[in-house]
């Protein structure tokens, strides 16, 4: 839908452009729901503050973003511009192994595999996308003010373009999709850090990294370290972003500059030290602390919260661009429906917050014990009993809810974590070939100090 441009009242001040939703960011969140929403007919008006394309960390898209991906029209575009990923693999410098999680082995048959893609690309891809649909998408615009309205009445939501002009808008929805700026959260005072996951990250692009395997094999790889993990992810052109995620105590301990932790730490690692011996940064290494913290709702009477500006935790599982877009596009249809009746709307938004906060448990339970020495060693030994390694690839593949056909296995999994939990508070660890042994014949006779 067209909109005529912005014009100025005679007193200079900005007159207010009339619209039916306001999307605060141009991320994959606020671009899918901009889509949705406009080729419904509505009237959107979508900001992005800065100019596409611009850099954009996580880069690895699980296969449940495809279906969305599909409905927005941009699949063969998408595939154009990715590297084919058909699944994870989990390396762990204690066990000296590697385990890999094939895609098409998970309990949805749908979509088998997904994409690592250049953000930059990616995002602009689907922001053009949106604009093309029908959504007014505005880049270089700013929020810095956001009033929001009760009842029938209209927000007000102010932003500076990249030349310190104001404009003005008067939307009937507010969706906020600014990702880690959280900028409702914030305004809001109801953002809150993780306590449980409070972790922080550096990360690079890199040429000339070796491949864990087959240089055509395409799998995200994390490297279990010591304290901590990594995430390897292959791009086009040679290119592999890498990640290294831990506490802030961790980092801390850092004496000398970034990009000199980061080097030391990943030749620290016996698996990743000989994949980054001949590889060159390309780009200075950056750096991201107080990683996970959610929103206490994410349903207001004329807003909501999708994607990161809700929450957003730990990317060891690759679950935030999925997390992003299938919470853009619940709550972008019931944005739609709160439009014509807010009564009958009431459902559909609990649907939707029900569905992300329920996406989000799933993978939170998994990463607040990523660096358990259970959970370890059951990825290294995975067993599909109760089909708890096919529901386990489920959940990697980003689909957890299936009714009682992913729930058992996951469920499964899950005891199977607290019984090897409390053998292992009595003195047992997981072997290898998946039998029990003492923890002291592994970790010598002073493991109850390091437990």
């Amino acid at each position: 839908m067209s909109s005529s441009p912005l014009t100025d009242q005679p007193d200079g001040e900005a007159l207010p452009q009339i619209c039916d939703v306001l999307i605060i960011g141009g991320g994959p969140a606020g671009s899918t729901a901009a889509t949705l929403l406009a080729e419904r007919g509505r009237h959107v008006v979508m900001l992005e503050k800065e100019t596409h394309p611009r850099f954009h960390i996580g880069e690895s898209l699980l296969p449940n973003n495809l279906s969305i991906i599909q409905r927005l029209g941009v699949l063969e575009e998408v595939r154009a511009i990715g590297v084919y990923k058909p699944g994870a693999q989990f390396v762990s410098d204690e066990h000296g192994q590697d385990v890999a999680f094939e895609f098409k082995n998970g309990l949805d048959k749908r979509w088998t595999y997904s994409f690592h893609v250049e953000r930059a690309a990616f995002d602009k891809l689907l922001f053009d996308n949106a604009r093309a649909k029908g959504a007014m998408a505005l880049e270089a615009m700013r929020v810095t003010t956001v009033e929001l309205a009760q009842g029938s009445a209209r927000s007000t939501v102010k932003a500076v373009d990249g030349t310190g002009k104001q404009h003005v808008f008067a939307p009937r929805f507010v969706i906020d999709a600014s990702g880690r700026d959280a900028c409702l959260a914030t305004r809001l005072k109801i953002k809150e850090v993780n306590r449980q996951n409070n972790t922080a990250a550096l990360f690079g692009h890199l040429k000339g990294v070796e491949p864990l395997t087959q240089p055509d094999v395409g799998n995200i790889v994390v490297h279990l370290l010591k304290e901590g993990w990594c995430w390897a992810i292959p791009l086009p052109n040679g290119v592999t972003s890498i990640g290294i995620v831990s506490n802030a105590a961790f980092f801390n301990r850092r004496t000398g500059s970034q990009e000199d932790f980061f080097w030391e730490v990943l030749r620290a690692s016996p698996s990743m030290g000989p994949r980054i011996a001949n590889a060159t940064l390309l780009e200075p290494v950056r750096a991201t602390g107080n990683y996970s913290y959610k929103a206490r709702s994410m349903v207001g009477e004329n807003h909501i919260l999708v994607g990161d500006a809700f929450a957003f935790i730990d990317p060891v599982f690759s679950s935030g661009v999925m997390l992003a877009m299938t919470s853009a596009e619940r709550g972008a249809l019931a944005v739609h429906a709160h439009l014509d009746d807010p009564q009958k709307a009431k459902p559909l938004f609990a649907q939707f917050e029900r569905h992300v906060q329920g996406a989000m448990g799933a993978f939170s339970w998994l990463i607040y014990r990523i660096n358990k020495p259970v959970l370890r060693d059951m990825f290294m030994a995975p067993r599909n009993q109760f089909g708890m390694r096919d529901g386990l690839v489920s959940l990697l593949a980003g689909s957890w809810n299936h009714g009682v056909r992913s729930r058992v296995p996951v469920l499964a999994f899950k005891g199977a974590y607290y019984f090897l939990q409390t053998a292992y508070r009595m003195g047992y660890r997981v072997r290898r070939d998946v039998g029990m042994t003492k923890r002291a014949e592994i970790e010598g006779p002073n493991w109850r100090n390091a437990a």
